[in-house]
């Protein structure tokens, strides 16, 4: 393996670091997960918190490190929940979700996903690579894979919820997906 493709993900959550490796193997990137907890800002915007985490973990986590900040965001409820996402599903989870949209004709929706690149210490640059689907919210949760608001979403390229697609499948359409091989081919053109 060669050691300018060994990165690490700083976070704490399985689900996504599972996503990511699986999508950065296609680029041949070993991907080391890295639970240093990174105190979280509180902002509306996900750029922010990604930049603003990256910054705080490349001065306690050593080599190249990724971070990634996402969030739903729901056009009837002025983007609600976006960048307060994870806390919204922990505190009221997927049916308040669809409670607040009950008699909400217009659904759409969209998942934001940002990865927050930084070499080193040494190195302050950071970098922030995007990805972004759209889609809509159903009318009632849908599968059980995933993790999140994954149930409920459904990317306007399919018929089904996040949450009735297997890890492959999903990376197919996925934000996080979309964001992570934007940083790969970056990542591979100039370093």
């Amino acid at each position: 393996m060669n050691d300018e493709k060994k990165i690490k993900f700083v976070t704490g959550n399985l689900n996504k670091f599972q996503e990511a490796k699986l999508i950065l193997s296609e680029y041949n990137f070993e991907l080391e997960m890295d639970k240093t907890k990174i105190q979280e800002i509180q902002n509306d915007e996900i750029e922010i918190i990604g930049k603003t985490s990256v910054k705080e973990a490349q001065t306690r986590v050593s080599g190249p490190i990724i971070m990634e900040d996402a969030g739903l965001f729901i056009k009837e409820l002025n983007g609600f929940p976006g960048a307060y996402s994870a806390y919204v599903h922990k505190t009221l989870g997927c049916k308040w979700i669809l409670k607040l949209l009950e008699s909400v004709e217009n659904r759409t929706a969209e998942f934001k996903s940002v990865i927050a690149y930084a070499k080193d210490a040494e190195t302050p640059t950071i970098k922030i690579f995007k990805g972004i689907v759209k889609g809509k919210i159903s009318r009632k949760m849908f599968g059980y894979r995933g993790f999140g608001f994954d149930p409920i979403f459904i990317p306007e390229q399919l018929d089904r919820t996040f949450g009735e697609l297997g890890l492959e499948e999903k990376n197919k359409y996925s934000h996080r997906s979309m964001a992570l091989k934007r940083f790969a081919s970056w990542y591979i053109a100039n370093t």
